[in-house]
């Protein structure tokens, strides 16, 4: 593909409709839609490109979520590309049929807007829905505005149909924060869009009849998909879901790299703000940490050596990255905007505890969890957080290893 950074657009849109709008672009197959705050703009904007006329997709409302991604797994089966959106509820809903798709290795494309799970009820951003299906075999890819939202849409197809992949992607956004934000987007034209997610390949395999066929549902070349898997071959499937997603690490960068060629905005695992010197650092995921940066510029002002990473990819877990860039710090605070009942801590501070506990020099690490229900993160808490990591780093110790930012007591 020949690269060259395209003339764009800038649009005013929320971070919902500029899922809209890169779903448009790539004019799926299949749209199975279901409302559910605060996605429902998603997919009530798309259903408006389709009536009028300005995508060939099939959208098909259905009655739940459960049902809006069974659609899309027998869509996906049968060699079209599906897409779905949901959040909160609409997700826990979808539980059993998240291990399907993954198990199945259908590239589907899934945009989740983070929002808190019920009871009692609320409706506005935390982690919790996404974090809770972490270990289901999709790809987790975490946006920090609504550009991201939609340059990830449309990188997303590129990831899971890869042949070395074969994975459903999730693209998530923080409820209200971005979703129903207007912001100026730069999107790119049509044909440009089209021309880099290409076509699906599918990846061939040996059928019943001992030839080698597309791994698609086809009357003429019959074969069979998420079939009954005795303890003689389970394991095996379960081996090959985890090498496709140590792949993807590779493929998420590469597509990332090849989308910058075409936008002028590149994307990784990982991305770093300021910590080449930094002494302390903070970690987490989504829209708080464009605050952060904020917090850090004002921080490094007052001479504190401090950075931060925005973790993009979740799932996979970035280690290697994150170890290479996280060598040389005292003592990292993980922003965690989930909780994990019963465990140490939130996910991803568990996540960074495990990441160094087998290496000489390790980091002290602290966890804050703030954020659940929608509550605020505003500058001056994110400023505390980031004292009692430089506290923690000066006398050698972590004094509270999890704490809970904005809570009241």
């Amino acid at each position: 593909m020949e690269l060259g950074v395209a003339k764009q657009e800038v649009m005013g849109l929320t971070g919902d409709e500029a899922v809209a709008y890169a779903v448009k672009q790539v004019d799926p197959d299949i749209v199975a839609a279901y409302p559910i705050t605060p996605q429902t703009i998603i997919v009530e904007r798309f259903s408006e490109y389709v009536a009028d006329g300005l995508v060939n997709t099939e959208f098909v409302p259905v009655e739940s979520e459960h049902s809006a991604l069974s659609t899309c797994v027998g869509a996906a089966a049968a060699g079209a590309r599906a897409f779905t959106a949901t959040a909160s509820q609409g997700l826990a809903l979808m539980w059993e049929i998240l291990y399907i798709a993954a198990s199945m290795r259908l590239p589907i494309v899934m945009a989740v807007v983070n929002r808190a799970l019920s009871a009692p009820i609320n409706i506005h951003c935390d982690h919790s829905d996404t974090m809770g299906a972490r270990d289901s075999g999709w790809i987790q890819l975490y946006c920090e505005n609504s550009q991201e939202a939609y340059d990830t849409t449309i990188q997303a197809w590129r990831i899971a149909e890869h042949p070395d992949v074969q994975l459903p992607v999730m693209v998530t956004l923080d409820g209200f924060v971005l979703s129903h934000t207007l912001e100026s987007v730069r999107v790119l034209p049509d044909d440009v869009v089209k021309r880099f997610v290409g076509q699906r390949r599918y990846i061939r395999v040996v059928g019943h009849e001992y030839k080698e066929v597309p791994l698609v549902l086809d009357p003429e070349n019959p074969l069979t998909l998420g079939a009954f898997g005795m303890y003689t071959h389970y394991f095996e499937y379960k081996r090959q879901q985890a090498e496709a997603m140590e792949k993807a690490k590779r493929v998420i960068e590469e597509v990332g790299r090849e989308y910058g060629g075409i936008s002028g905005r590149t994307y990784g695992l990982i991305h770093p703000y300021r910590l080449e010197d930094a002494e302390v650092a903070l970690i987490g995921l989504g829209s708080t940490m464009g605050t952060a940066k904020i917090v850090v510029d004002r921080l490094r002002q007052e001479g504190m050596k401090i950075g931060l990473i925005r973790i993009r990819s979740f799932r996979p877990f970035p280690r290697e990255e994150l170890l290479k860039s996280l060598s040389h710090v005292k003592a990292i605070g993980v922003l965690d905007r989930a909780m994990s009942f019963g465990a140490y801590g939130g996910p991803l501070f568990m996540e960074m505890r495990s990441l160094f506990y087998d290496e000489e020099s390790r980091p002290l690490i602290s966890d804050y969890i703030y954020g659940l229900g929608g509550r605020d993160m505003p500058i001056k808490l994110l400023e505390d957080v980031a004292r009692d990591v430089k506290r923690n780093a000066d006398r050698g110790r972590v004094a509270e290893p999890i704490r809970y930012v904005g809570l009241r007591e």
